[in-house]
């Protein structure tokens, strides 16, 4: 009879899927310090003081039905017209 053979024990660092089972929530942290990096080096715009003035001013410019379909009815137009393509006619 042989005996069994103890298989040697390798430090917990040696072995792949220790490092795989790391690597996501690792890869998490880093990406949340990025992020926080980001948002703290380019902050948000603060809103203008008078945001309130600004917004009935664009009220009233779109209470004008001119100047608020203006550019529906270009659009339109543009669609409708015809090129300038000849026909030809079969005799």
């Amino acid at each position: 009879m042989t005996t069994p053979s103890i298989p040697t024990v390798q430090p917990w660092w040696r072995y792949g899927h220790v490092w795989l089972i790391i690597s996501g929530p690792l890869l998490v942290v880093i990406a949340g310090f990025v992020t926080a990096y980001i948002a703290i080096r380019n902050p948000d715009p603060v809103i203008a003081e008078d945001y309130y003035r600004q917004g009935l001013e664009i009220n009233q410019t779109l209470k004008d039905p001119a100047r608020s379909m203006a550019p529906a009815h270009q659009a339109r137009n543009h669609a409708a017209t015809p090129q300038d393509v000849p026909l030809k006619l079969k005799p």
